[in-house]
């Protein structure tokens, strides 16, 4: 079985749980219309939504009075005015798609407001550069093998305001103690704040099950149930909206930036992944070793093992998904911070209830992927870690022996932005992620490099870490 997730530092084991199933929200979407659920909820606007690719939410405001059209037709955008999408000014629309599936209220960020997840669409056919597009296709691979992805998210964000000076300070002027994490005091300080987010998962029958203060002062963490990947990915989404317009409401700013302080932990995206027989083959738990000899100790399967050997296998191209920005290595490659602990992998290494490793198995039901931070899109990361773990069953793939690896670039991980992007390129498995849906379209090219030139305008940039040391020193 699958089991719920767990915060990123330490804390008591967590409940098993059944496998997957279908979000009570969205269960009746397969009998009614776009237009009747939100009726029945009272709502008067839909958000049709999808994501760049690099995780830019983009909608559009639809009156409901306009859902059976958005539902028949979808909406369309200009791609090249939305972002990363691989279009220039003169390209054809992008046409959004809603997955009915995919429909919520959300009358907890204002009265009569829904949202959708849309498949964007280019001349009638699924967009080769969308991230829900890809990650469909990765579960449809899957799929052809007889199996399915379980993902369970832990989403790790700051609370923080700027100070008249600009300056970025916690939120909370009293979240100040050497170890905050789990610090009763800090959370009851932002009790409103967490407890309205959890109770619009709770509406949204996501299945909350916990809220945390995370190992840096102002950060928290709120938890979900585990649901099918492109299910988790939507509900990241989602819940990155909501936590974010919920702080503005209360004069906050919510921010998942990988590593918004020098001096403390960065935010997370773990990812928790099992892997499941479809209904068709009976619907089973394929990590487990279910009785069978494992003298590895950690109660996988030899499925599971291959999974994780893919992981480890193309961490370093993996990380230009997982890890996308030029801050996320001021967050994997932090020596220390304020609470003594980066709760960062900093080799492609696995093993147990550890987490100094960049793939731990806390039992033999999922494992997770630690190496993701908060500015990883959630289709791409999804996507990227299944097209990864899929290539080490398809290969019967070995990981060794847990623990530490022999030193050496298989180890070893990227240490900046750029060296992940030299990985992607000489990585044939993670660049076909990115082009799966159609391999002329070139989308692992175009990726590579948009986040070369990231690199390259946040490394022609003067900083006052270089004013600092160089200003006076030459």
């Amino acid at each position: 079985m699958t089991v719920s997730l767990t915060p990123t530092a330490p804390q008591d084991a967590v409940p098993v749980l059944p496998a997957p199933a279908a979000s009570p929200a969205a269960a009746p979407a397969g009998a009614q219309s776009l237009a009747s659920l939100a009726r029945a909820d009272g709502v008067r606007f839909l958000l049709a939504t999808f994501t760049t690719l690099t995780g830019k939410p983009c909608a559009k405001l639809v009156p409901v009075a306009a859902a059976d059209q958005l539902q028949g037709e979808g909406v369309g955008f200009a791609g090249y005015a939305a972002g990363a999408m691989g279009q220039q000014p003169k390209d054809p629309d992008v046409v959004a798609i809603p997955d009915v599936s995919s429909y919520v209220p959300l009358p907890f960020v204002r009265p009569g407001l829904g949202m959708v997840h849309c498949d964007p669409h280019v001349a009638g056919v699924p967009f080769a550069f969308a991230p829900r597009v890809l990650l469909k296709a990765q579960t449809a691979r899957a799929a052809e093998l007889g199996l399915t992805m379980s993902t369970g998210a832990e989403v790790e964000y700051f609370l923080v305001r700027r100070g008249a000076d600009g300056a970025l300070a916690t939120a909370d002027a009293r979240d100040d103690a050497a170890q905050p994490c789990y610090d009763s005091r800090g959370l009851t300080r932002m009790y409103e704040h967490l407890a309205a987010v959890s109770d619009v998962m709770s509406e949204l029958g996501w299945g909350p099950y916990a809220s945390d203060h995370e190992d840096g002062n102002g950060q928290f963490e709120q938890n979900f149930h585990h649901a099918d990947a492109l299910t988790t990915a939507d509900r990241v989404v989602t819940l990155r909206y909501v936590i974010q317009m919920l702080a503005e409401q209360r004069g906050m700013t919510a921010t998942f930036m990988p590593k918004p302080f020098t001096d403390r932990t960065g935010n997370g995206l773990h990812l928790h992944l099992s892997l499941w027989d479809t209904a068709e083959r009976g619907g089973g738990a394929r990590f487990p070793a279910a009785g069978r000899p494992d003298p590895r100790g950690l109660g996988l399967s030899a499925l599971g093992y291959s999974f994780v050997a893919g992981l480890l296998e193309h961490a370093p191209a993996l990380h230009a998904l997982i890890a996308p920005t030029v801050n996320s290595y001021k967050r994997t490659g932090a020596t220390s911070t304020a609470s003594g602990a980066t709760w960062a992998p900093r080799s492609a290494t696995y093993g147990g209830n550890d987490r100094t490793v960049l793939v731990r198995v806390p039992d033999g039901n999922r494992v997770e992927l630690r190496a993701g931070d908060g500015s990883a899109n959630s289709y791409l990361a999804s996507a990227g870690a299944l097209g990864a773990g899929l290539d080490g069953v398809r290969r019967d793939l070995d990981p060794g022996a847990p623990g530490p690896r022999e030193a050496g670039s298989s180890a070893a991980l990227p240490r900046t932005l750029l060296d992940a992007v030299h990985a992607l390129e000489a990585d044939a498995v993670v660049r076909g992620v990115l082009d799966a849906v159609d391999p002329a379209a070139g989308v692992a090219a175009y990726y590579a490099g948009l986040k070369r030139e990231e690199f390259y305008a946040w490394h022609n940039t003067v900083s006052a870490w270089e004013l600092d040391r160089y200003l006076t020193s030459v």
